[in-house]
């Protein structure tokens, strides 16, 4: 009878003493399916810190410092900047923001992402929240937003789809074989999706 009830408290202890969880989220979905709304409510109702990649690497740019003019560069080149550029500068984010649950946005934006992400700070998604919505959807979203440049926009529009697709799907597939896809109709008024979200989010409640 005793060890039944030593055996928990072991745990807990044991537990006390190895480095604290941390919950990472990703957030995936194509341009336009709402992400940031989505995100901006799970923050105010869950104590999620939302850490956004390409916020993150401007923020770095504009810093001035010798990492930010380095990202700078390859950006004008043209070059993608490496995984580990991004992963350091959102391990420090996480480091520095004193929570234990992340929402990480827009990365990984492709496998190679993901894999280099694993490796390098060994913690695996709790679970992906996929923003799944149509083309179409999106399209009009953008071209909503961007009123009276549509001609120009168009184009580029769909290619960011293009490059949204090919890169990120095989990230969506690789974690659904594994069964952490969460994936929300995105298409839906964005009451109705945060409905979706919290369903997802129902063991975060503060």
């Amino acid at each position: 009878m005793g060890t039944a009830v030593d055996t928990p408290n072991k745990e807990a202890n044991g537990s006390l003493t190895a480095e604290k969880k941390v919950t990472v989220v990703f957030v995936l979905g194509g341009p336009g399916s709402g992400k940031g709304t989505q995100c901006a409510n799970i923050v105010q109702h869950y104590g999620f810190t939302h850490l956004s990649a390409g916020d993150l690497l401007r923020a770095e740019i504009k810093s001035g410092s010798e990492n930010g003019t380095m990202i700078q560069n390859m950006i004008k080149e043209g070059k993608i900047v490496p995984s580990e550029v991004t992963i350091n500068l959102l391990q420090r984010a996480m480091q520095e923001s004193g929570n234990d649950k992340f929402l990480i946005d827009g990365f990984p934006r492709n496998e190679e992402n993901r894999a280099a992400f694993e490796s390098v700070t060994k913690i695996e998604p709790e679970f992906v929240l996929f923003f799944d919505c149509s083309e179409e959807e999106m399209e009009r979203r953008l071209l909503s937003r961007n009123q009276g440049r549509e001609d120009d926009n168009i184009e580029t529009i769909r290619k960011r789809f293009r490059v949204y697709v090919e890169s990120s799907m095989p990230v969506i597939e690789h974690y659904n074989a594994r069964g952490k896809v969460r994936k929300i109709d995105a298409a839906k008024p964005i009451e109705e999706v945060f409905e979706a979200v919290k369903a997802v989010f129902a063991p975060f409640e503060k």
